[in-house]
């Protein structure tokens, strides 16, 4: 019997220990549950917004990721029987997610009518890869007006209508058409420089049309960072 008691007295100070530590462990969690909460509700947990440097490497990047290379940029020479790129296209070929040509060379969603945004810059040469193998297409432009002079220290008038060759594309040509009054102006310039002993040499009009495509070219480069220009052909020449 006394045994018991001496029982039930060693457990009953036990309770009061048990109910502290459940009342320290809730108050515990009520705590952590409060921080959470505060965090989740000042947006701490929210992905941080993108940089400045961010937005603008996007910027650059073009938006997906790809942006335009230096070939790109480059006038393209034409190779015959295909396009500005020297591909031939395939009319069975099918258009990629991009609209861009697919490996046979067949234009997508974008066509042809999609533009690439290139930094200015003086573009060089397409360099042959090989001339047994590769043969660009000529291409050519008629001026329209005729450049009329006096011959220096002379009566005599010349009156010429030349053409312009080239083998990049047609940006070449847009060029010479957008710069006329200033082009007509420079090559009137060199014309004005000939005299009657020019005029007999034999190799006169040769030399003439590399002072008048080295004339044009040098203008070009001057205005939109490349010429192309390749060779003039005089199609009238009058001295009288």
């Amino acid at each position: 019997m006394a045994e018991e008691v001496q029982a039930e007295v060693e457990a009953k100070p036990k309770k009061p220990i048990l109910l502290i530590i459940l009342g320290v462990v809730g108050l515990i969690v009520l705590v952590a549950g409060t921080v959470v909460a505060t965090l989740f509700l000042s947006g701490a947990f929210n992905p941080k917004p993108p940089s400045e440097h961010d937005l603008e490497a996007a910027a650059a990047a073009g938006g997906d990721g790809h942006g335009p290379t230096p070939e790109d940029c480059l006038p393209k020479k034409k190779e015959k029987g295909g396009d500005a790129h020297g591909e031939k296209a395939d009319p069975h070929a099918k258009p990629d997610a991009h609209g861009k040509k697919d490996e046979h060379g067949k234009e997508g969603k974008e066509g042809k009518d999609a533009k690439v945004d290139c930094p200015k810059g003086p573009p060089g040469k397409m360099a042959k890869s090989s001339p047994e193998l590769t043969r660009f297409e000529y291409t050519y432009m008629q001026i329209e007006r005729e450049f009329l002079v006096n011959v220096s220290g002379s009566k005599k008038v010349m009156s010429v209508q030349i053409a312009v060759m080239t083998h990049y594309d047609d940006r070449v040509f847009e060029n010479v058409k957008k710069h006329d009054f200033a082009l007509r102006s420079a090559v009137m310039d060199v014309m004005r420089m000939t005299t009657d002993a020019d005029l007999v040499k034999p190799e006169f009009r040769k030399e003439l049309a590399q002072k008048i495509r080295d004339t044009m070219n040098t203008l070009l480069e001057k205005y939109e960072d490349f010429g192309g220009i390749e060779d003039i052909y005089f199609t009238n020449f009058i001295v009288q």
